[in-house]
Protein backbone atom coordinates (compact mmCIF):
# COMPACT_ATOMS: atom_id res chain seq x y z
CA UNK A 1 0.00 0.00 0.00
CA UNK A 2 1.67 3.24 -1.08
CA UNK A 3 2.41 5.85 1.55
CA UNK A 4 3.50 9.47 1.35
CA UNK A 5 4.65 12.01 3.90
CA UNK A 6 2.99 15.37 3.43
CA UNK A 7 2.90 18.29 5.84
CA UNK A 8 4.22 16.13 8.66
CA UNK A 9 1.43 13.56 8.25
CA UNK A 10 1.80 10.10 6.78
CA UNK A 11 -0.97 9.18 4.35
CA UNK A 12 -1.68 5.78 2.84
CA UNK A 13 -4.29 5.67 0.10
CA UNK A 14 -6.02 3.39 -2.36
CA UNK A 15 -8.89 3.87 -4.80
CA UNK A 16 -12.13 1.97 -4.78
CA UNK A 17 -14.43 3.16 -7.51
CA UNK A 18 -14.17 6.94 -7.38
CA UNK A 19 -13.55 7.24 -3.64
CA UNK A 20 -10.14 7.49 -1.99
CA UNK A 21 -9.86 5.84 1.40
CA UNK A 22 -7.15 7.28 3.65
CA UNK A 23 -5.90 4.86 6.28
CA UNK A 24 -5.51 6.26 9.77
CA UNK A 25 -2.35 5.53 11.71
CA UNK A 26 -2.73 5.57 15.51
CA UNK A 27 0.35 7.78 15.90
CA UNK A 28 -1.12 10.41 13.57
CA UNK A 29 -4.38 11.67 15.18
CA UNK A 30 -4.79 14.52 12.71
CA UNK A 31 -5.03 12.22 9.70
CA UNK A 32 -8.82 11.96 10.00
CA UNK A 33 -9.32 15.63 9.32
CA UNK A 34 -6.90 15.41 6.40
CA UNK A 35 -8.80 12.35 5.11
CA UNK A 36 -12.03 14.32 5.26
CA UNK A 37 -10.47 17.04 3.13
CA UNK A 38 -9.23 14.51 0.57
CA UNK A 39 -12.62 12.80 0.36
CA UNK A 40 -14.43 16.09 0.03
CA UNK A 41 -12.15 17.10 -2.85
CA UNK A 42 -12.74 13.83 -4.72
CA UNK A 43 -16.43 13.17 -4.09
CA UNK A 44 -17.81 16.59 -3.23
CA UNK A 45 -19.03 15.20 0.11
CA UNK A 46 -17.57 14.97 3.57
CA UNK A 47 -17.20 12.63 6.49
CA UNK A 48 -19.00 9.28 6.66
CA UNK A 49 -21.24 10.27 3.74
CA UNK A 50 -18.20 10.49 1.48
CA UNK A 51 -17.04 7.05 2.54
CA UNK A 52 -20.05 5.49 0.71
CA UNK A 53 -20.00 4.68 -3.00
CA UNK A 54 -21.85 7.81 -3.99
CA UNK A 55 -21.84 9.55 -7.36
CA UNK A 56 -23.38 12.78 -8.62
CA UNK A 57 -24.47 10.83 -11.70
CA UNK A 58 -25.33 7.18 -12.14
CA UNK A 59 -26.26 5.76 -15.55
CA UNK A 60 -27.98 2.37 -15.61
CA UNK A 61 -27.51 0.90 -19.08
CA UNK A 62 -24.59 1.48 -21.39
CA UNK A 63 -26.07 1.28 -24.84
CA UNK A 64 -26.21 4.37 -27.04
CA UNK A 65 -28.36 6.59 -24.80
CA UNK A 66 -26.23 5.87 -21.74
CA UNK A 67 -22.98 6.55 -23.55
CA UNK A 68 -24.35 9.75 -25.11
CA UNK A 69 -25.46 10.92 -21.66
CA UNK A 70 -21.82 10.94 -20.57
CA UNK A 71 -21.08 13.37 -23.40
CA UNK A 72 -24.06 15.54 -22.40
CA UNK A 73 -23.04 15.68 -18.75
CA UNK A 74 -19.51 16.66 -19.68
CA UNK A 75 -20.75 19.60 -21.75
CA UNK A 76 -21.77 21.27 -18.47
CA UNK A 77 -19.92 19.44 -15.71
CA UNK A 78 -16.33 18.60 -16.56
CA UNK A 79 -15.42 16.71 -13.39
CA UNK A 80 -18.38 15.29 -11.48
CA UNK A 81 -17.78 11.52 -11.16
CA UNK A 82 -20.08 9.29 -13.22
CA UNK A 83 -20.88 5.63 -12.63
CA UNK A 84 -22.06 3.61 -15.64
CA UNK A 85 -23.52 0.15 -15.03
CA UNK A 86 -23.60 -1.94 -18.21
CA UNK A 87 -24.88 -5.50 -18.50
CA UNK A 88 -22.74 -6.28 -21.54
CA UNK A 89 -19.02 -6.78 -21.04
CA UNK A 90 -18.14 -4.68 -24.10
CA UNK A 91 -17.55 -0.94 -24.07
CA UNK A 92 -20.59 1.00 -25.35
CA UNK A 93 -20.95 0.69 -29.12
CA UNK A 94 -23.25 1.75 -31.95
CA UNK A 95 -25.77 -1.02 -32.82
CA UNK A 96 -26.66 -0.17 -36.48
CA UNK A 97 -23.50 -1.83 -37.92
CA UNK A 98 -24.56 -5.14 -36.33
CA UNK A 99 -27.06 -5.62 -39.14
CA UNK A 100 -25.46 -3.38 -41.76
CA UNK A 101 -21.85 -2.21 -42.10
CA UNK A 102 -20.12 -5.07 -40.26
CA UNK A 103 -21.63 -7.59 -42.67
CA UNK A 104 -20.76 -5.57 -45.75
CA UNK A 105 -17.13 -4.98 -44.83
CA UNK A 106 -17.64 -1.25 -44.35
CA UNK A 107 -16.59 -1.30 -40.68
CA UNK A 108 -14.65 -3.46 -38.28
CA UNK A 109 -15.74 -4.29 -34.76
CA UNK A 110 -13.09 -1.91 -33.39
CA UNK A 111 -14.70 0.96 -35.32
CA UNK A 112 -18.19 0.63 -33.82
CA UNK A 113 -17.24 1.55 -30.23
CA UNK A 114 -18.38 5.03 -29.31
CA UNK A 115 -15.21 5.69 -27.32
CA UNK A 116 -12.19 3.73 -26.16
CA UNK A 117 -11.32 3.00 -22.55
CA UNK A 118 -9.03 6.03 -22.28
CA UNK A 119 -11.95 8.36 -22.99
CA UNK A 120 -13.92 7.06 -19.99
CA UNK A 121 -10.81 7.26 -17.81
CA UNK A 122 -10.22 10.87 -18.85
CA UNK A 123 -13.88 11.76 -18.26
CA UNK A 124 -13.88 10.30 -14.72
CA UNK A 125 -16.37 7.59 -15.62
CA UNK A 126 -16.34 4.46 -13.48
CA UNK A 127 -17.37 1.67 -15.86
CA UNK A 128 -18.95 -1.42 -14.33
CA UNK A 129 -19.10 -3.78 -17.30
CA UNK A 130 -20.97 -7.05 -16.98
CA UNK A 131 -23.03 -5.63 -14.11
CA UNK A 132 -26.81 -5.21 -14.04
CA UNK A 133 -28.90 -3.03 -11.74
CA UNK A 134 -31.46 -5.18 -9.92
CA UNK A 135 -32.73 -2.78 -7.26
CA UNK A 136 -33.71 0.88 -7.11
CA UNK A 137 -34.86 2.82 -4.05
CA UNK A 138 -35.81 6.40 -4.99
CA UNK A 139 -36.28 7.37 -1.33
CA UNK A 140 -32.70 6.58 -0.34
CA UNK A 141 -31.46 7.32 -3.89
CA UNK A 142 -29.76 3.95 -4.04
CA UNK A 143 -29.12 1.51 -6.89
CA UNK A 144 -28.07 -2.08 -6.20
CA UNK A 145 -26.35 -4.29 -8.76
CA UNK A 146 -26.48 -8.05 -9.31
CA UNK A 147 -23.43 -8.60 -7.12
CA UNK A 148 -25.15 -6.94 -4.16
CA UNK A 149 -23.14 -3.71 -4.35
CA UNK A 150 -25.13 -0.54 -3.64
CA UNK A 151 -24.43 2.94 -4.96
CA UNK A 152 -25.99 6.26 -4.07
CA UNK A 153 -26.75 8.93 -6.64
CA UNK A 154 -27.78 12.55 -6.93
CA UNK A 155 -29.17 12.12 -10.46
CA UNK A 156 -29.99 8.78 -12.06
CA UNK A 157 -30.55 7.83 -15.70
CA UNK A 158 -32.41 4.66 -16.64
CA UNK A 159 -31.12 3.89 -20.13
CA UNK A 160 -32.00 0.22 -19.86
CA UNK A 161 -33.18 -0.08 -23.47
CA UNK A 162 -35.11 -3.19 -24.34
CA UNK A 163 -34.76 -6.95 -24.57
CA UNK A 164 -35.63 -9.08 -27.60
CA UNK A 165 -39.15 -10.48 -27.48
CA UNK A 166 -38.90 -14.20 -27.01
CA UNK A 167 -41.25 -16.76 -28.51
CA UNK A 168 -43.31 -19.01 -26.24
CA UNK A 169 -43.11 -22.11 -28.37
CA UNK A 170 -41.74 -25.65 -28.02
CA UNK A 171 -38.00 -25.46 -28.62
CA UNK A 172 -37.91 -21.64 -28.56
CA UNK A 173 -35.29 -21.78 -25.82
CA UNK A 174 -32.88 -24.00 -27.74
CA UNK A 175 -29.33 -22.66 -27.29
CA UNK A 176 -28.77 -22.65 -31.06
CA UNK A 177 -31.57 -20.11 -31.63
CA UNK A 178 -30.33 -16.52 -31.73
CA UNK A 179 -32.54 -13.63 -30.64
CA UNK A 180 -30.40 -11.14 -32.51
CA UNK A 181 -29.63 -7.90 -30.69
CA UNK A 182 -26.07 -7.50 -29.42
CA UNK A 183 -22.42 -7.51 -30.41
CA UNK A 184 -22.06 -10.96 -28.88
CA UNK A 185 -24.88 -12.12 -31.17
CA UNK A 186 -23.04 -10.71 -34.17
CA UNK A 187 -19.77 -12.39 -33.20
CA UNK A 188 -21.53 -15.69 -32.64
CA UNK A 189 -23.43 -15.65 -35.92
CA UNK A 190 -20.49 -14.31 -37.93
CA UNK A 191 -18.36 -17.22 -36.73
CA UNK A 192 -21.07 -19.68 -37.82
CA UNK A 193 -21.78 -18.55 -41.37
CA UNK A 194 -20.07 -19.07 -44.66
CA UNK A 195 -20.74 -19.88 -48.27
CA UNK A 196 -23.50 -22.49 -48.35
CA UNK A 197 -24.71 -22.00 -44.77
CA UNK A 198 -28.49 -21.97 -44.47
CA UNK A 199 -30.37 -19.60 -42.17
CA UNK A 200 -33.98 -19.03 -41.21
CA UNK A 201 -34.81 -15.44 -40.26
CA UNK A 202 -38.01 -15.19 -38.21
CA UNK A 203 -39.49 -11.71 -38.48
CA UNK A 204 -40.08 -9.33 -41.36
CA UNK A 205 -39.54 -5.98 -39.66
CA UNK A 206 -36.42 -3.81 -39.42
CA UNK A 207 -34.04 -6.40 -37.99
CA UNK A 208 -35.42 -9.30 -40.00
CA UNK A 209 -35.23 -7.47 -43.33
CA UNK A 210 -31.74 -6.12 -42.65
CA UNK A 211 -30.33 -9.43 -41.43
CA UNK A 212 -31.79 -11.34 -44.36
CA UNK A 213 -30.07 -8.94 -46.75
CA UNK A 214 -26.79 -9.03 -44.77
CA UNK A 215 -26.64 -12.82 -44.61
CA UNK A 216 -27.53 -13.16 -48.28
CA UNK A 217 -24.66 -10.78 -49.15
CA UNK A 218 -22.34 -13.21 -47.34
CA UNK A 219 -23.35 -16.26 -49.37
CA UNK A 220 -25.90 -17.63 -46.91
CA UNK A 221 -29.04 -19.37 -48.20
CA UNK A 222 -31.78 -17.38 -46.47
CA UNK A 223 -35.43 -18.13 -45.77
CA UNK A 224 -37.65 -15.48 -44.18
CA UNK A 225 -40.72 -16.40 -42.12
CA UNK A 226 -43.13 -13.80 -40.78
CA UNK A 227 -46.81 -13.46 -39.97
CA UNK A 228 -47.44 -10.13 -41.69
CA UNK A 229 -48.59 -10.04 -45.34
CA UNK A 230 -45.45 -8.34 -46.66
CA UNK A 231 -42.03 -7.01 -45.71
CA UNK A 232 -41.80 -4.25 -43.05
CA UNK A 233 -45.57 -3.92 -43.08
CA UNK A 234 -45.74 -1.67 -40.02
CA UNK A 235 -43.93 1.09 -41.93
CA UNK A 236 -44.15 0.51 -45.70
CA UNK A 237 -47.40 0.98 -47.59
CA UNK A 238 -48.45 -2.28 -49.23
CA UNK A 239 -47.32 -1.49 -52.79
CA UNK A 240 -43.81 -0.63 -51.63
CA UNK A 241 -43.58 -3.57 -49.24
CA UNK A 242 -44.71 -6.02 -51.92
CA UNK A 243 -42.24 -4.57 -54.44
CA UNK A 244 -39.32 -4.95 -52.00
CA UNK A 245 -40.42 -8.44 -51.11
CA UNK A 246 -40.43 -9.36 -54.80
CA UNK A 247 -36.89 -7.95 -55.07
CA UNK A 248 -35.77 -10.18 -52.18
CA UNK A 249 -37.23 -13.20 -53.94
CA UNK A 250 -35.58 -12.29 -57.25
CA UNK A 251 -32.25 -12.25 -55.44
CA UNK A 252 -32.81 -15.79 -54.19
CA UNK A 253 -34.23 -15.24 -50.70
CA UNK A 254 -37.20 -17.50 -49.93
CA UNK A 255 -40.00 -15.47 -48.34
CA UNK A 256 -42.81 -17.18 -46.46
CA UNK A 257 -45.22 -14.43 -45.47
CA UNK A 258 -48.53 -14.93 -43.65
CA UNK A 259 -46.97 -17.77 -41.69
CA UNK A 260 -45.20 -18.26 -38.36
CA UNK A 261 -43.25 -20.88 -36.44
CA UNK A 262 -45.06 -23.19 -34.03
CA UNK A 263 -42.13 -25.36 -32.90
CA UNK A 264 -38.35 -25.75 -33.17
CA UNK A 265 -36.42 -29.01 -32.91
CA UNK A 266 -32.72 -29.77 -32.86
CA UNK A 267 -32.00 -32.42 -35.47
CA UNK A 268 -28.63 -33.80 -36.57
CA UNK A 269 -26.77 -30.56 -35.98
CA UNK A 270 -29.45 -28.43 -37.62
CA UNK A 271 -32.73 -26.85 -36.52
CA UNK A 272 -36.08 -27.98 -37.90
CA UNK A 273 -38.80 -25.34 -37.75
CA UNK A 274 -42.46 -26.29 -38.12
CA UNK A 275 -44.83 -23.53 -39.28
CA UNK A 276 -48.52 -22.86 -38.81
CA UNK A 277 -49.19 -23.90 -42.36
CA UNK A 278 -47.56 -27.24 -41.75
CA UNK A 279 -44.30 -26.52 -43.57
CA UNK A 280 -40.95 -27.64 -42.24
CA UNK A 281 -37.81 -25.55 -42.68
CA UNK A 282 -34.47 -27.17 -41.86
CA UNK A 283 -31.54 -24.76 -41.47
CA UNK A 284 -28.11 -24.42 -39.92
CA UNK A 285 -29.10 -21.24 -38.09
CA UNK A 286 -32.28 -19.60 -36.82
CA UNK A 287 -32.24 -15.86 -36.15
CA UNK A 288 -35.26 -14.35 -34.45
CA UNK A 289 -36.05 -10.66 -34.72
CA UNK A 290 -39.64 -9.97 -33.73
CA UNK A 291 -39.13 -6.71 -31.88
CA UNK A 292 -38.06 -5.73 -28.40
CA UNK A 293 -39.87 -5.14 -25.12
CA UNK A 294 -38.79 -2.04 -23.18
CA UNK A 295 -37.01 -2.86 -19.95
CA UNK A 296 -39.22 -1.26 -17.33
CA UNK A 297 -39.02 -3.76 -14.45
CA UNK A 298 -36.61 -1.63 -12.40
CA UNK A 299 -38.78 1.47 -12.90
CA UNK A 300 -42.00 -0.37 -12.10
CA UNK A 301 -40.59 -1.88 -8.91
CA UNK A 302 -39.50 1.61 -7.84
CA UNK A 303 -43.01 2.98 -8.39
CA UNK A 304 -42.24 5.10 -11.45
CA UNK A 305 -44.98 5.71 -14.01
CA UNK A 306 -44.82 3.36 -16.99
CA UNK A 307 -46.91 2.71 -20.09
CA UNK A 308 -45.28 1.50 -23.30
CA UNK A 309 -41.98 2.31 -21.64
CA UNK A 310 -40.99 4.65 -18.84
CA UNK A 311 -43.09 7.80 -18.99
CA UNK A 312 -41.01 10.98 -19.22
CA UNK A 313 -41.84 14.66 -19.62
CA UNK A 314 -40.33 17.10 -22.10
CA UNK A 315 -37.16 17.24 -19.96
CA UNK A 316 -36.89 13.43 -20.04
CA UNK A 317 -37.64 13.30 -16.32
CA UNK A 318 -39.66 10.40 -14.98
CA UNK A 319 -42.36 10.74 -12.34
CA UNK A 320 -39.49 11.16 -9.85
CA UNK A 321 -37.62 14.45 -10.45
CA UNK A 322 -34.14 12.99 -9.83
CA UNK A 323 -34.62 10.01 -12.14
CA UNK A 324 -34.51 10.29 -15.94
CA UNK A 325 -35.04 7.87 -18.83
CA UNK A 326 -33.83 7.97 -22.44
CA UNK A 327 -33.54 5.76 -25.49
CA UNK A 328 -35.47 2.61 -26.37
CA UNK A 329 -37.26 2.50 -23.00
CA UNK A 330 -38.50 6.13 -22.88
CA UNK A 331 -42.17 6.88 -23.61
CA UNK A 332 -42.06 10.52 -24.64
CA UNK A 333 -43.95 13.21 -26.53
CA UNK A 334 -42.43 13.28 -30.02
CA UNK A 335 -41.94 16.92 -31.04
CA UNK A 336 -44.19 17.96 -33.90
CA UNK A 337 -46.56 14.99 -34.07
CA UNK A 338 -48.74 15.63 -31.00
CA UNK A 339 -48.58 12.18 -29.49
CA UNK A 340 -46.48 10.03 -27.20
CA UNK A 341 -44.42 7.18 -28.55
CA UNK A 342 -41.35 5.07 -27.95
CA UNK A 343 -38.61 4.92 -30.60
CA UNK A 344 -36.11 2.10 -31.01
CA UNK A 345 -33.70 3.98 -33.25
CA UNK A 346 -30.06 5.00 -32.94
CA UNK A 347 -30.53 8.73 -33.64
CA UNK A 348 -33.23 9.00 -30.99
CA UNK A 349 -30.96 7.34 -28.42
CA UNK A 350 -28.09 9.69 -29.31
CA UNK A 351 -30.26 12.81 -29.15
CA UNK A 352 -32.11 11.89 -25.98
CA UNK A 353 -28.94 10.66 -24.32
CA UNK A 354 -27.07 13.88 -24.91
CA UNK A 355 -30.02 16.02 -23.81
CA UNK A 356 -30.74 13.99 -20.70
CA UNK A 357 -27.07 14.23 -19.72
CA UNK A 358 -27.21 18.00 -20.00
CA UNK A 359 -30.39 18.10 -17.92
CA UNK A 360 -28.91 15.86 -15.23
CA UNK A 361 -26.11 18.43 -15.02
CA UNK A 362 -28.61 21.28 -14.58
CA UNK A 363 -29.45 22.52 -18.10
CA UNK A 364 -33.25 22.21 -17.65
CA UNK A 365 -33.82 22.16 -21.43
CA UNK A 366 -36.76 20.47 -23.19
CA UNK A 367 -36.06 17.75 -25.74
CA UNK A 368 -37.16 19.34 -29.01
CA UNK A 369 -35.07 17.34 -31.47
CA UNK A 370 -36.92 15.29 -34.10
CA UNK A 371 -34.97 12.03 -34.49
CA UNK A 372 -34.73 10.18 -37.78
CA UNK A 373 -33.95 6.59 -38.72
CA UNK A 374 -32.48 4.87 -41.73
CA UNK A 375 -31.95 1.50 -43.37
CA UNK A 376 -30.40 -0.09 -46.43
CA UNK A 377 -32.07 -3.10 -48.03
CA UNK A 378 -29.89 -4.06 -50.97
CA UNK A 379 -30.27 -1.18 -53.46
CA UNK A 380 -33.14 0.40 -51.54
CA UNK A 381 -32.03 2.87 -48.88
CA UNK A 382 -34.16 5.29 -46.96
CA UNK A 383 -34.21 7.92 -44.24
CA UNK A 384 -37.37 8.73 -42.32
CA UNK A 385 -38.49 11.21 -39.69
CA UNK A 386 -41.66 11.76 -37.70
CA UNK A 387 -44.52 9.31 -37.28
CA UNK A 388 -43.99 6.78 -40.03
CA UNK A 389 -46.74 4.18 -39.85
CA UNK A 390 -48.56 2.27 -42.55
CA UNK A 391 -51.74 2.86 -40.52
CA UNK A 392 -51.67 6.50 -41.65
CA UNK A 393 -52.68 7.74 -45.09
CA UNK A 394 -49.62 7.66 -47.35
CA UNK A 395 -49.04 9.83 -50.41
CA UNK A 396 -46.22 8.57 -52.61
CA UNK A 397 -44.32 11.00 -54.83
CA UNK A 398 -42.16 8.67 -56.94
CA UNK A 399 -39.51 9.72 -59.42
CA UNK A 400 -38.96 6.00 -60.05
CA UNK A 401 -41.70 3.74 -58.64
CA UNK A 402 -40.66 1.89 -55.50
CA UNK A 403 -37.04 3.01 -55.89
CA UNK A 404 -36.60 6.77 -55.74
CA UNK A 405 -39.08 9.19 -54.25
CA UNK A 406 -40.69 10.55 -51.10
CA UNK A 407 -43.53 9.13 -49.00
CA UNK A 408 -45.67 11.52 -46.94
CA UNK A 409 -47.55 10.08 -43.96
CA UNK A 410 -50.72 12.07 -43.31
CA UNK A 411 -53.20 12.28 -40.46
CA UNK A 412 -56.19 14.61 -40.69
CA UNK A 413 -54.55 16.33 -43.67
CA UNK A 414 -51.38 17.09 -41.68
CA UNK A 415 -47.94 15.72 -42.47
CA UNK A 416 -46.89 13.55 -39.53
CA UNK A 417 -43.96 11.72 -41.09
CA UNK A 418 -41.79 11.62 -44.20
CA UNK A 419 -39.74 8.79 -45.71
CA UNK A 420 -37.15 9.63 -48.34
CA UNK A 421 -36.35 6.61 -50.52
CA UNK A 422 -32.93 6.85 -52.16
CA UNK A 423 -33.27 10.62 -51.69
CA UNK A 424 -30.51 11.91 -49.44
CA UNK A 425 -29.70 14.92 -47.26
CA UNK A 426 -33.31 16.04 -47.00
CA UNK A 427 -34.09 15.13 -43.39
CA UNK A 428 -34.13 18.76 -42.22
CA UNK A 429 -36.51 19.70 -45.04
CA UNK A 430 -38.81 16.90 -43.90
CA UNK A 431 -38.62 18.11 -40.30
CA UNK A 432 -39.62 21.61 -41.36
CA UNK A 433 -42.59 20.25 -43.28
CA UNK A 434 -43.79 18.37 -40.20
CA UNK A 435 -43.26 21.38 -37.95
CA UNK A 436 -45.41 23.59 -40.17
CA UNK A 437 -48.34 21.46 -39.10
CA UNK A 438 -50.88 23.03 -41.41
CA UNK A 439 -53.51 21.14 -43.42
CA UNK A 440 -52.35 20.11 -46.89
CA UNK A 441 -53.77 18.35 -49.90
CA UNK A 442 -51.77 15.31 -51.01
CA UNK A 443 -51.27 16.73 -54.51
CA UNK A 444 -49.76 19.88 -53.02
CA UNK A 445 -46.93 17.72 -51.69
CA UNK A 446 -45.78 16.63 -55.12
CA UNK A 447 -42.25 17.94 -55.57
CA UNK A 448 -42.13 19.40 -52.04
CA UNK A 449 -38.95 17.41 -51.34
CA UNK A 450 -36.62 16.34 -54.13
Amino acid sequence: MPAARRGGIWRAGLRRGETMFVVRYPSQPNVCSRARLVLTRITGRSGAEAMADRYPYIIVGGRVAGAAAVDGIRELDAEGPILLLRREKHLPYDPPPLSKALWLGKKTVEQIYRHDQSYYDQQHVALRLGRQAVGLDPESKTVTDDEGVSYQYDKLLLATGGSPKRLSLPGADLPDLCYYRSLDDYLRVRASVGEGTSALVVGGGFIGSEMAAALHANGVSVTMLFLSPYLVSHVFPEELGQALQADYERRGITVQANDAPVAFEARDGKIATTTRRGNEIVSDLVLIGVGIAPETALAEAAGLETEDGIVVDEYLQTSHPDIYAAGDNAFFAYPGVARRMRLEHWDNAVGQGRQVGRNMAGADEPFTYMPYFFSDLFDFGYEAVGEVSSQLSVFADWAEPHQTGVLYYLDESKVRGVMMCNVWDKVEAARNLIREGGPVLPEDLRGAIR
